[in-house]
């Protein structure tokens, strides 16, 4: 049963994907067009000095024009775009299509996750197989939570299916492993505290990454178009849509500045199941060691993101470092590197 609801999760999140898809192409490229050239119009105007000259009591007082405060990153005063649908009605249902889909996909595999549990009654993360479902089902949630918050994530849609589907298609082929039980150090109350917590703050790291990296891309563009050059057609029509560079750096940050902090509990806790396992707290296991690194590189991130000289483009590399490393931790150790947290297949 478990098997049968993950596929077919897999199916609606295709279908979801093609309405992203949809969402993107039908959207009314000539309003991003019109956007496009507003804005340059805007900041053409917002360029020039303004300076107001007022009487007060026979004295001629003249206004100093007003300070525009750039954002933290350095960027331009740019406005969001209008999102993935242009501001088309026609793309805009395309993308409460695909949202509808995601949603109906992410309970789906949620089903199957809850059905795997069941099979093998424990927590349904003892093995990469597990992890990457219950993973890319927590994402998922996570994208539809901020949804629910009313927060302006629809552009996350499309890279995150996309990313679920590769997730899902890696376990479903080679990270499969059928439902058995755990070795007996894995038999703990801390199994559901300790993976739980390193499941969600993976998600969150995604959705800060995918933040990340369309932040760099929308800084590109920006500043292609305040040295006076002319993106292609196609840039144009993706990179006018999406929010300003601006919005995307802060979004990632207070993403991986939320998490961080459970990331640092998750370390935590695996040190005191360690110390109940193995008899120690720390043993500098590759897992362990990987889980520290990434622990730095999270840290250097949030503190290179509030140094001056260091924000912007910067601190956005060291993120995309963080989140490689975290990747390695969950892929890179686990299938190349034998250590104390490698259990039989994967």
């Amino acid at each position: 049963m478990s098997n049968t609801l993950v596929y077919s999760a897999m199916a609606v999140y295709t279908l979801a994907f093609l309405a992203y898809i949809a969402e993107w192409l039908f959207g009314s490229r000539s309003k991003v067009a019109r956007t496009a050239n507003a804005l340059t119009a805007t900041k053409a105007a917002a360029q020039a000095p303004k300076v107001q000259v007022k009487a007060q009591a026979g004295t001629t007082v003249l206004e100093r024009p007003q300070v525009v405060t750039r954002s933290a990153v350095g960027a331009r005063d740019v406005p969001d775009g209008p999102g993935a649908h242009g501001g088309d009605e026609q793309g805009d249902l395309y993308g409460r299509i695909a949202v509808s889909l995601t949603a109906l996909a992410w309970a789906v595999e949620a089903a199957g996750v809850i059905a795997r549990a069941l099979s093998v009654r424990r927590a349904p993360w003892g093995n990469m197989y597990e992890f990457n479902i219950t993973f890319s089902t927590v994402a998922v949630a996570v994208f539809l939570t901020l949804l629910a918050l009313r927060k302006n994530v629809r552009w996350l849609g499309l890279p995150l299916v996309t990313t679920v589907l590769l997730d899902l298609g890696l376990a479903v082929t080679v990270l499969y492993t059928a439902s058995d039980q755990l070795v007996p150090a894995l038999h703990s109350y801390w199994l559901y505290i300790h993976v739980s917590t390193a499941i969600i703050c993976g998600a969150v790291f995604y959705v800060g990454a995918v933040g990340t990296l369309l932040y760099l891309f929308k800084d590109s563009y920006e500043n292609k178009l305040a040295s006076g050059g002319q993106p292609g057609r196609f840039a144009t029509s993706v990179m006018e849509r999406l929010p300003a560079s601006a919005s995307l750096d802060k979004f990632s940050y207070r993403v991986n500045a939320a998490v961080f902090p459970l990331w640092t509990f998750t370390i935590i806790a695996g040190a005191i199941w360690a110390g109940d396992a193995w008899g120690r707290y720390w043993g500098w296991d590759p897992k362990e060691t990987w889980a520290f690194i990434t622990w730095v590189a999270y840290a250097c991130y949030l503190h290179a993101r509030a140094t001056a000289g260091w924000k912007g483009r910067k601190a956005a590399y060291i993120a995309l470092i963080a989140f490689g490393c975290w990747l390695f931790n969950y892929y890179g150790v686990n299938i190349f590197v034998s250590g104390k947290h490698s259990y039989k297949g994967f």
